[in-house]
Order: C-alpha cells, then structure tokens, then sequence
C-alpha cells in the first residue's frame, strides 16, 4: 500500500500542476480527476491492492493525455505559468546538476548579499579524446528558490547586480569564461544608492567589453532585470521559457488603461501574452537569441536529469563555439562541433578547444560581439536606403572615416606632441637662460631704483567684445529668443504648484511661456514646454540639420492596433520615430544631438529610435564631435515591439562605449519625466548626466513601485534633486541656463581627441 501511496501523490503532484498552468480552470475535468486522487488517498486501506492499482493506472492514463493534450496546445501564458511554478528547476538546481562542484561566492542563503542574485565559481568537465578534463567558470544568475521568501522570485535588488558585476571583473581577470543564467521576472525598483536603473546601466556597460567568452541561458527573462546580466555572446533559451519587455499582467494593465486596485481581466492578459511575442520560438524568429534547448513536455522540473544531462552539453557546446570563433584555424574543429551538437557525443569531443584567449584572439571576441549587437532588431523598422544609396552611404562613410582619422588622430596628434616637444624645450631654456641673466637684472633693477618720480605705465583697455547693440554688450550664451512657446497665446494667469509653500504670485501665462522661459521667478519651479523650444532656443540660430529622418517606427510583431496608433504619431508629429537626430552648433562647437521627444509615442524607445541612436554615435565617433542626448521625455522602452525593443539597451549601450572608449564626450540631459529601460542602460551609464529642474528620474513609475514592493513613496521620490543626492546625476540646471551650462560642460569636459580642443 505505501508504494500505491507514493504513486497517487505523484499524480496528485501531476494534477496540481495542471491545474496551475490552466489558470485553476476544470479543464479536461481535472476537478474531476483531483477528487478521485484526493478520495482514494483517503481511502487507501479501504481497497484491495488489485483495485487501488487499477484506479491509479486509469488516473495515470487520463493525466498523462491531459499532458499530452495541454503540450499540444500550449498558450504564450500558459508558458508564462510553467516557468512560474514552484515545481520550475532553478539556479541551484543547475549547480547542483550540471556542474561537478561549485562555491557561492559573497555569502550563502539569506546571509548573501541580495539572495536573489548567486554568483558561484564552478567546475564543470569535459571529456576531450575520452580523457577528462576540468575548466573552471563563472555561473551568475538570479534565484528564484522553490518558496523561500528572501529570495523575493529572482527579483534582484541593486545590490544584487552590484555583486554580478564585481565577479563579472573577477571572471575578466581570471579569464575564465561566465555562464549567465536569467530567471527572473524583472529587477527590483528601488531608487537609493546604487539604484536599479544605474546599476543596470553599469552591468550593461562593463558587459560590452568583457574580455572572456560569455554565455547566457533565459527561462524567464522580464525586461530590463534581464539584461542586467544578459548582454553575452552566445544566447540560449528553454523551449517553455520567455523573454519580454514587459510582463503580461502589466501590458494588460497599460493596453486595457486599467485604474490602480482594479482587477485585470483574464482574457486580457492572455491576448496581451500573445502579442509580446514573448516564447523562445517568437525571440529565436526575431533574432533576440541565438539557440533553443528542448525541454520535456510541461517543461522541466527540478528532478529532470536527462534534461540536466541535455543542458550540460549544451553549455560546453555554446562556450566551445564561442571560443572557437576567435581562433585563426578553425574550419575542421568548428565542423566537428556542429556536427555533434544534436547527439550525446557531444560531451564527448575529439578535438581540443582551449577555453584561454590571447591578445588577438581577445580581440576579435570584442569585434565579434560588437558586430552582433549592433546589428540586433535591423528588421524593426523600415526606411534604410535602397542598394545603390546604401553602396553610396558606405562610400562616404568609409572616405569620412579616413579624412577625419588623418586629420584628428594622426596629424593633430602629431602636431600635439611637436608642441609638447616645443613647450618642454622653451621651459628648460627658459630656466637656463633666467640663470644666466639673473646677475645683469640685479645690475639693471639696482640702477632702476635709484631713479626718482617715475610714473607706471598706464595700461591698456581690453578690446570691446564684438556684437553690440546699441551699446548693450550681447551675450552669445544668452538663451536666443526667435521661438515663443504656443502656450503663450492664453490670456490669463496660472498658479505655481510650490505657491503654498513658497508664496508664489499669481503668473500671467505671456510672461510666464514667453520671457520667463516657463519659469517661476520666486521659486524656480518649471511649468513643461514643448521640444520645439529647445530647438529653438538652445542651438545656435540656423545649425540645426537632421539626418535620418528616413528611418521609420513600424509594427514588427504585427501587435494588433498597433500600426493605426502609429499612424496618428506620424500625423500629430510629422516625424517618423520618437528620436530626432541632428547636427547642431551651441556657440559654434559642433555637436551631434539624439532628442527622445514627447509628442510621439511619450519617448518611448523602439528599433527605429534605436538605430537612430547608434548610427548618431558612430557619426559622433567618426567626427570626432560631442553627443549630446537630450530626453525630453522617455516612457521607456516600447512595449508593443517585445524583446525588439528591450535588445536596444545593449545595443544603444554597446554604441555609446564604442564612442566613449574612442574618447568622446558624451552628456545626457534629463528634463519632464524620463523612467525605466534607456534610463537603465544606454543614458544611466554616461559619465555626464545632468537633469533640468522639477524634471523626474527613476526606474519604475510610484504605481509599478506600489504594487511591486507594497510601499507608497513620497511625491518626491524621482525629483531632480533627489537624484542627485542619490549620485543618480551630476548635476541640476535651470532651464533659463541651458545654454550656458551646455556651453560650459563641452569646454570643460572630455578628452583631447574632440576635434576642437
């Protein structure tokens, strides 16, 4: 009896698991099912064992067709809720199946340091020629547990990816490769030192340039917790795993403009399931991800060997292949591996992959992995130039590259050290020559003294500055005023927001959005303007040209409304994507500006915006020239693109290192509401970033906060000034100088290989 026993608990495990992944419906007349299990377990002793055993085959045989039935019919959610189970395989369980020994570095259990993130230094063997061989690696993820609370589901705290990052550096320094492993349903949005959005950003940064192979594996990745750790070179993904920009429940809750406290329908989430696109299937389609490991049916639980077996190889395949890519010699070896990446030989190898990279082999990995981000989510928008034009482009490119290389780096440089030479030589025959003449100044001087009434020298006036009118010297950093925001155009009066506290009068709106610039004269508070006014006032008169404006938003995912909603901000905008990308001069420096503004989908970031972004930071790299990203406003990333819109925080992120490792100066200015994705990667990592006053920044909004950690947060939670307490930014500038403080900062800030300095 005891061995029935065990059997019926195991189908009512089975039953349970259903149940779960069919939302707790009677699908199949699994109620049906769970009350027979639930009777017979309760009257176990009641049977003979020949009729208990029958009621547990006929239980077995129904199940296992629902099984067979719920595979077949698999929905985008139910995929969601098989990866959510407490039942689901987790970090641990990997380490303990996949790995021959491992240590949990930075504490273990709840004492870790953010239980939710592992880092561990593992050992794993391979069999080369039957003979084994043992290799050390990184393995960071997110832990999910099989209940305990500490671990809070894999959401990671700040510190969490803090601590990913330092044994990332550990992993570079050692040079042994990192697997990376995303089970997580997004990061935890806490804004304090070091914050989720910067922290984030720093990941993702340090990540583009690691110098050892990395591989990642994605069961459940939500959005930007995932990236966090998921910039790598080869990307696996589990055949019942997701990868999304958003969860279903909270696109549900944008799509359907559900007020905070109500209840989410079901059928809602489910649409919204399916039109993320978010199965392993849908990103390898898209090309978010490079390979799929096949699971069991329903998935792979914690007791799943073979699939342990399945994934262990896997691993070994993906770093062999990754390393193999930067060898000089590879063609045999890179055959025999693909050979046998579907059979059990591939434990097993004939050939010899050295898991230890050289200086060149270093190099192209880096090559390598730039090429592959940089070129993620090509197919997500429309509007690059036909052959002929794009032959053209790349011609100019090329012609421009090398004209400025000579100018920049070899000529100026060259010029630059001859100065030094010069500098260096004078300051020595200076100091030479002030030894020698010392005894006939002392003569001199001692004759000067004795003379008697004479009168200094009376100096000379500095020159008058050019541009005058009237005999009013004019500023050239003063804000220009050839633009007056629409909003002037009302004829009454508006009250400050801060008028309780601060005793602000009353603000007639023609002064107010007409010379005050939108700004409360007594507290300083600033009223929203319109983009337009920036580019009208900031950049000098006429420097503005745009570039690219042939690159246009589109619908990828073919997500349902989409494309009409698109169509409206074109209209509304007479723009093509939320990103305009330009030339422009502040002073006369010339600068490259990326500007996410409002009107066009609230900011938000997608392919196109993307693309906008990267090619804006190569052309700033290739001139030499400042990048200036002003956000008017940024929503986040665009959900309604899925993972096509989350690739674009490496993506953006690999760009941006590319152009700061080549000395750029690359600054970000915040101003009205700037949250979530870009703020977490391809902004967050700039050195320079400042945020206009009364602006806010952060990484989740107060609704996501409050109903992700249950706490309510203070008005002031994102203001500008709590983030620059927070080190979030470096800086707060007051709208009326803008101008100015821009002017100052590209004086003032980056490195001698800008083409002016």
């Amino acid at each position: 009896m005891n061995e029935q026993l065990k059997q019926l608990h195991k189908i009512d495990e089975r039953i349970n698991y259903l149940l779960q992944i069919k939302d707790f419906s009677n699908w199949g007349n699994l109620d049906g099912f769970k009350s027979t299990c639930d009777r017979l377990k309760q009257t176990v002793y009641d049977h003979t064992v020949e009729e208990l055993s029958g009621e547990i085959r006929k239980l077995h045989e129904s199940i296992s067709f629902l099984e067979e039935r719920a595979e077949e019919q698999l929905t985008p959610m139910e995929r969601v809720r098989i990866v959510r189970s407490a039942q689901r395989f987790s970090l641990k369980d990997i380490l303990e199946n996949v790995y021959e020994d491992y240590t949990e570095l930075g504490g273990e259990g709840d004492a870790n340091i953010d239980p939710a993130m592992i880092c561990a230094k593992a050992t794993i063997v391979r069999r080369i020629r039957n003979k084994p061989y043992t290799a050390s690696v990184m393995v960071i993820g997110q832990e999910t547990g099989h209940g305990e609370e500490f671990r809070n589901g894999g959401s990671c705290r700040p510190e969490g990816n803090a601590k990913a990052k330092r044994f990332m550096k550990v992993a570079e320094t050692e040079g042994i490769p990192i697997h990376f492993y995303i089970f997580t349903p997004g990061s935890y949005p806490v804004e304090e030192y070091p914050g989720a959005a910067q922290q984030i950003a720093r990941n993702i940064y340090a990540m583009t340039k690691l110098r050892v192979p990395m591989i990642s594996l994605i069961s459940e990745g939500g959005s930007g917790g995932a990236e966090a750790i998921g910039l790598s070179d080869y990307r696996l993904m589990v055949t019942h795993g997701y990868y999304s920009v958003i969860s279903p429940e909270g696109a549900a809750a944008i799509e359907g403009q559900i007020r905070e406290g109500s209840k989410v329908p079901k059928e809602l989430i489910e649409v919204c399931a399916d039109r993320l696109r978010l199965t392993a299937f849908d990103n390898l389609k898209n090309g978010t991800i490079d390979r799929i490991i096949h699971e069991p049916p329903l998935g792979a639980r914690r007791d799943d060997f073979n699939f342990f077996a399945t994934l262990r190889s896997e691993m070994l395949r993906a770093t062999d292949q990754v390393v193999l890519s930067t060898k000089s010699f590879r063609a045999f070896r890179a055959r025999e591996i693909g050979r046998k990446k579907n059979t059990a030989e591939a434990q097993e190898l004939q050939v010899e992959v050295p898991w230890d990279l050289n200086r060149d082999e270093v190099r192209r990995l880096l090559a390598q992995r730039s090429k592959k981000y940089l070129s993620l989510a090509r197919h997500g928008f429309t509007g690059t130039p036909g052959t002929g034009a794009h032959l053209a482009h790349q011609t100019w490119t090329g012609v421009e590259k090398v004209y400025y290389t000579l100018r920049y780096d070899i000529l100026k440089n060259q010029k630059r050290q001859v100065h030094k030479v010069i500098k260096d030589v004078s300051g020595e025959g200076s100091v030479m020559l002030k030894r020698i003449s010392e005894p006939f100044h002392a003569v001199v001087n001692f004759w000067s003294d004795k003379k008697k009434g004479r009168k200094p020298v009376p100096r000379l006036a500095a020159p008058p500055i050019p541009g005058q009118d009237n005999g009013r010297i004019i500023d050239p950093l003063e804000l220009t005023d050839t633009y007056t925001s629409p909003l002037a155009n009302e004829d009454r009066t508006v009250t400050c927001p801060n008028a309780a506290r601060y005793g602000c009068k009353d603000l007639w709106i023609p002064d107010l959005y007409g010379e005050f610039a939108g700004v409360c004269e007594t507290c300083g508070h600033h009223f929203p303007l319109e983009h337009q006014w920036y580019l009208k006032n900031i950049f000098d008169p006429r420097s503005i040209k745009f570039f690219n404006n042939e690159i246009t938003s589109g619908n990828p995912l073919e997500y349902t409304g989409f494309t009409e909603r698109l169509a409206v901000s074109k209209k509304k905008t007479g723009r093509n994507s939320g990103n305009m990308t330009f030339h422009a001069q502040v002073n006369g420096i010339h600068i490259i500006v990326a500007m996410l503004y409002s009107d066009f989908r609230n900011g938000t970031v997608g392919a196109a915006e993307g693309e906008k972004f990267v090619q804006a930071c190569q052309l700033a790299k290739r001139k030499k020239r400042p990048f200036l990203a002003y956000i008017h406003t940024t929503g986040g990333i665009r959900i309604q693109e899925g993972t096509l819109g989350v690739v674009q925080m490496p993506k953006c992120t690999m760009a941006v290192r590319e152009y700061i490792d080549a000395g750029g100066l690359y600054i970000v200015v915040y101003d009205n509401n700037s949250y979530a994705g870009p703020v977490a990667s391809f902004l967050g990592c700039s050195p320079y970033q400042f945020a206009i006053r009364s602006s806010r920044v952060g990484f989740a909004g107060p609704r996501v906060i409050r109903e992700t950690t249950g706490v309510d947060i203070p008005p002031d939670y994102h203001s500008a000034r709590n983030a620059l307490k927070r080190g979030h930014i470096q800086g707060i500038w007051d709208r009326r100088e803008f101008r100015r403080n821009l002017h100052k900062a590209l004086l003032t800030m980056g490195s001698p290989s800008l083409y002016y300095r």
